[in-house]
């Protein structure tokens, strides 16, 4: 009941249009334990038609090795970016919620409130 009325209050959940409309013929994953430093693949990364990133992994400053494309950034509420100018416009941000202490998370987010 809590998540269904947590939905209720965002003002639209699911995918977007242009990631429904997208026919996802290669993806791949970006974690961020480091294993891509020095790798020089970002070229490579970038042409994967769905990039999902996890966690808050940095890429400015890391191109090279791990590309700038961002389709999707999933991560837990305590690692979300905190900044804005951190959730690139053209890039979906997908907060895995599964503690309670998450779901007062996502509240606090969309009431304005403070934790």
């Amino acid at each position: 009941d809590k998540l269904k009325n947590l939905l209720e209050l965002l003002p639209e959940h699911g995918l977007p249009e242009d990631l429904k409309s997208k026919h996802c013929k290669r993806c791949v994953v970006v974690g961020s334990g480091g294993i891509l430093h020095g790798s020089e693949l970002g070229h490579l990364l970038n042409q994967f038609d769905i990039v999902i990133r996890l966690n808050d992994a940095p890429v400015q400053g890391y191109m090279d090795h791990v590309g700038n494309k961002t389709t999707i950034r999933m991560t837990y509420p305590e690692g979300a970016p905190l900044s804005e100018h951190e959730y690139p416009p053209e890039s979906l941000f997908v907060a895995v919620l599964f503690k309670s202490v998450d779901f007062n998370w996502l509240q606090a987010m969309v009431k304005n409130e403070t934790l």
